[in-house]
């Protein structure tokens, strides 16, 4: 059965809206990487941050009252037009949420002990629930006052396309009518610090696929999709998913699960390689992963296939990252998209030769003319866990 992606709200470092953040993300625009105010492990890190003042939470319970939930809600309301149309067609107990998270209020939470430390109490701000996973599909829920399924998954930086692929099945399985899904995630203390202790961090704009990459910049974003049944011009065909357990932080040097995820995606989606117009990699800029990225994409494209990564642009955005870069696949395939470009690939240029040179897309690359089109986002995490999303015109 066809999911089909009626509408976005996003918010992320190329800005906030459809508008905003297309523009920017086609012109390969990284002005929105900046350091970070303090210094971490002695470096100051370039990091993805969304700037400005957020949305008030209003009167919300002290549980839901966290930045990860402001950037949550600003993304939705750039939807709630669409959201609450869908709400009063379907009734309710049909609508569900479907969120993916890894941090969710953890930088609350980490405040609030750093403070009982301190001080030997607990501020009144704190709340425990700030960093329970489940708190960013409890809000959306608790805000719509829905009462349709609503839950969060949590596979690191697989988790927000694990939520499209749950949404879509709430659908196929006639559980809900219309899921509002996506991800959303917030730069804190635990994993900047987190990543800088495992040596993954770069002091500079991070670099894919180059033979000079030295790891990953941290970016948080929020984006969330209303998917429904109902036709309109852009679906998710297929996606695909795999769990080869190969490390727990390192990925399968011969990408085996990133093959499985990807050819699941395509046998899912009833698509061939080759009718792939576009592949948003993960792209993280780690030693391992674009090496392992490389070589699986080698494989499944054996002819090639445009791509880039758009980590230098928004930071890896971690839990939400699967749904941001589908969201970015959406908006390459949507109006905003006039001139069909495709996003490009911002690097330093220089080849490793150790691996499969990819075709990576430069500023003004434009896609194949001919439709229908389809674009795949792939998404990999700790622990072997892979996600590749098919997008593309509906059907």
């Amino acid at each position: 059965m066809t999911a089909y992606l009626n509408a976005l709200g996003l918010v992320c470092a190329l800005g906030r809206g459809k508008a905003e953040v297309a523009r920017r993300l086609l012109a390969g625009d990284s002005s929105g990487m900046q350091p970070h105010p303090q210094t971490i492990a002695g470096r100051s890190l370039p990091v993805g941050a969304v700037t400005g003042e957020l949305p008030s939470l209003g009167n919300a319970p002290l549980q839901h009252v966290t930045r990860n939930n402001q950037l949550l809600l600003a993304a939705l309301e750039e939807i709630e037009p669409e959201l609450l149309a869908a709400i009063s067609r379907f009734g309710p107990s049909r609508v569900g949420v479907v969120m993916g998270t890894s941090t969710s209020g953890i930088q609350e939470a980490t405040q609030g002990i750093a403070r009982l430390t301190r001080d030997g109490h607990l501020p009144s701000s704190y709340h425990y629930s700030h960093q329970e996973l489940c708190a960013p599909a409890s809000f959306v829920s608790e805000r719509l006052q829905l009462s349709g399924p609503n839950y969060s998954i949590s596979t690191a930086c697989t988790s927000s396309a694990r939520a499209l692929l749950s949404a879509k099945r709430l659908l196929d399985a006639g559980i809900c009518d219309a899921v509002i899904c996506g991800g959303v995630d917030t730069l804190c203390d635990l994993t900047l610090r987190g990543f800088s202790a495992l040596e993954a961090t770069s002091a500079q704009l991070c670099n894919p696929f180059s033979a000079n990459r030295d790891g990953i910049n941290i970016g948080e974003a929020a984006a969330v999709f209303l998917m429904t049944r109902e036709r309109s011009s852009i679906a998710l065909l297929g996606g695909g998913a795999s769990s080869d357990a190969h490390h727990i932080s390192a990925p399968d040097p011969q990408g085996l699960g990133a093959i499985e995820s990807m050819s699941k995606a395509l046998s899912s989606a009833g698509t061939l390689p080759e009718q792939i117009r576009y592949l948003n990699l993960h792209g993280t800029a780690t030693r391992h992963n674009d090496a392992m990225e490389s070589l699986a994409v080698a494989k499944v494209f054996p002819t090639g296939v445009p791509c880039s990564s758009t980590k230098p642009l928004t930071g890896h955005t971690l839990g939400a990252a699967g749904a941001l870069e589908a969201a970015f696949c959406w908006l390459t395939l949507s109006d905003h998209n006039p001139e069909q470009l495709l996003p490009p690939h911002r690097w330093d240029g220089e080849h490793d030769t150790d691996l499969p040179q990819l075709n990576l897309t430069a500023v003004g690359t434009k896609a194949v003319a001919s439709r229908p089109r389809r674009m795949m986002s792939n998404s990999f995490a700790f622990g072997g866990n892979n996600i590749s999303l098919i997008l593309g015109d509906a059907p």
